[in-house]
């Protein structure tokens, strides 16, 4: 048993003859520009793909595969130079009804062992979507419908991103999951917290206490790859180990959570849509304080505020410690050369966000950067809240 690091949500802007998969992606985050990410410069030991149910990227599945660098293993997942485990996965948006007739929609990371597995999976899932090329596209299915068609072909369903005010479950569908879900309820093993939340506020919700949390990047561009990851406790890399941490059996589970602190995140606070500015008053906050407008982006801390049935965050004895991680690309001072001058020297991001001195940055970079870095690892920032789709910013206190 060792302990491994994994984004278990990253995108795919572009096939690798430029068909587009994600619009909002960027074009260089492809299949193989992932692998080679993770390898390279994040130090990643497994990875999620959630945009491989589209005939073009399961095209370039293939297309890698024959390049002989990769290949595909029984418990599931392909492994890429021996260093990093890709798993399979799709996002698919479906259509949900909550108690009061209120319609609302929502994204779930479905996750496969095999090539074969999500291959299937598309076929059938083009009955419900109209491009089932692109990402996370609508299908005309509740997830309530989904969840069988997922294990089917040997998936899970993962709520994604299960907070935030657009295409959320609890952000704009519904106060509970098990009204989602029902008799299925069960048979969810996980959801992601997203950016705009954590473990301390995901805890306020008592239906959650017997799921895990995963913190994952959601990226779209290779440099925000591992923005959030998980520490895993697994016997190998592989689909079949991955799955068993997430059911928490066998030994395997997670070990901790590190994400942003949610005020970083792009809707942690209520937001203004007519005075474009974030609404600090006391949580929930439900209009403007300025003008009075109730033309508002709900901030995930007021939602969590207003449909929490734990009035002291209280966490479960097993579940893992929630680190607040600050990605070289948010630290002050880090542009693109500086960030590459550091991986060039030191491999991956991981080694310089958790394994190297306050002196060896220094020898590369110099104090001033070498201290930043290590007071945003140390929780040293001051930070201003994200809301309404802009991120939060960090001061580092030098």
């Amino acid at each position: 048993m060792y302990e491994i690091f994994a984004d278990l949500h990253v995108h795919i802007g572009r096939s690798e003859n430029n068909k587009p998969i994600k619009i909002t992606a960027a074009k260089s985050l492809n299949f193989a520009n992932i692998a080679k990410e993770c390898v390279n410069r994040k130090g990643i030991n497994v990875v999620g793909i959630i945009d491989c149910a589209s005939p073009y990227v399961i095209e370039d599945i293939e297309n890698f595969l024959n390049q002989g660098d990769a290949y595909e293993i029984q418990d599931g997942g392909i492994i890429y130079k021996d260093k990093v485990c890709i798993i399979l996965g799709s996002e698919i948006e479906t259509s949900e009804i909550n108690e009061y007739g209120k319609t609302g929609s929502a994204h779930n990371l479905c996750y496969f062992p095999s090539l074969r597995d999500i291959k299937e999976f598309s076929k059938e899932m083009s009955n419900h979507i109209s491009n089932i090329t692109l990402s996370s596209q609508r299908a005309d299915i509740s997830a309530y419908q989904l969840i069988d068609i997922v294990e089917k072909y040997n998936g899970i369903l993962v709520p994604a991103h299960a907070f935030t005010p657009h295409k959320s479950f609890y952000g704009n569908c519904t106060d509970r999951l098990e009204k989602i879900f029902k008799e299925k309820y069960s048979r969810i093993p996980a959801i992601e917290l997203g950016l705009s939340s954590d473990t301390f506020l995901a805890d306020t919700i008592s239906e959650l206490e017997s799921k895990t949390f995963l913190t994952n990047s959601d990226a779209h561009s290779l440099p925000k790859i591992a923005r959030e990851y998980n520490k895993i406790l697994v016997g190998d890399i592989s689909f079949k180990e991955i799955l068993k941490a997430l059911k928490k059996e066998d030994g395997r589970k997670i070990v901790a959570n590190y994400g942003l602190d949610p005020k970083l995140g792009k809707y942690h606070r209520t937001y203004c849509e007519v005075c474009e500015k974030n609404i600090e008053g006391i949580a929930p906050v439900t209009k403007c304080d300025t003008c009075d407008s109730r033309n508002i982006t709900m901030g995930v801390f007021d939602r969590i505020e207003m449909i929490k049935d734990k009035p002291i965050t209280k966490s479960p004895e097993d579940r893992p410690p929630y680190y607040y991680q600050i990605p070289l690309t948010f630290i002050p001072g880090l542009g693109n050369k500086t960030i590459d001058k550091l991986l060039n020297k030191f491999e991956t991001e991981m080694n310089i966000l958790h394994k190297l001195s306050h002196d060896d940055i220094e020898a590369v970079v110099g104090d001033k950067i070498a201290t930043n870095i290590i007071n945003a690892r140390e929780g040293k920032v001051q930070i201003q809240a994200g809301g309404g789709g802009i991120y939060g910013h960090i001061q580092v206190n030098n």
